[in-house]
């Protein structure tokens, strides 16, 4: 890895992941603001129309930028203890083998940050893949 990988420049530091889960669109979109809400963006009652703030109950805050139904939510993400926001994308893409699920933040401090968060979305876009195929069984 280079040690520009995840630099953006006007945006700090960015970091993707991305998997595809055997399931329709529709299905993965319910779940994902549904009963998979907590799994990647905490415990928290989420309005779903731009300008519309949140707090989750382990200190992440922040406000609906955008929505799209069936498609994606752009918000901006704020833990308790770090000194800055970050921008946090949640998508959803069908394709010919189900529903890629997206997740896209950007707007992190350095690369230490970026590090951390990948391997954090790594493991909670697994969880979600995990939760949406419960739902199938």
């Amino acid at each position: 890895m280079s040690d520009s990988t995840g630099r953006t420049k006007d945006a700090g530091w960015e970091v993707g992941v991305r998997q595809t889960v055997d399931a329709p669109l529709p299905l993965v979109w319910e779940y994902l603001l549904g009963a998979g809400l907590p799994l990647w963006l905490g415990q928290t009652e989420l309005r779903l129309e731009t300008g519309a703030p949140y707090q989750t109950s382990d200190g992440v805050a922040g406000e609906v930028r955008a929505y799209t139904a069936d498609s994606k939510i752009r918000l901006t993400w704020h833990p308790d203890d770090w000194p800055h926001d970050s921008t946090l994308q949640l998508s959803v893409r069908e394709v010919p083998t189900g529903t890629t699920i997206g997740i896209h933040h950007e707007r992190l401090a350095d690369r230490d940050e970026r590090r951390m968060m990948l391997g954090h979305w790594k493991t909670v876009i697994a969880q979600l893949v995990l939760g949406v195929e419960a739902r199938l069984q």
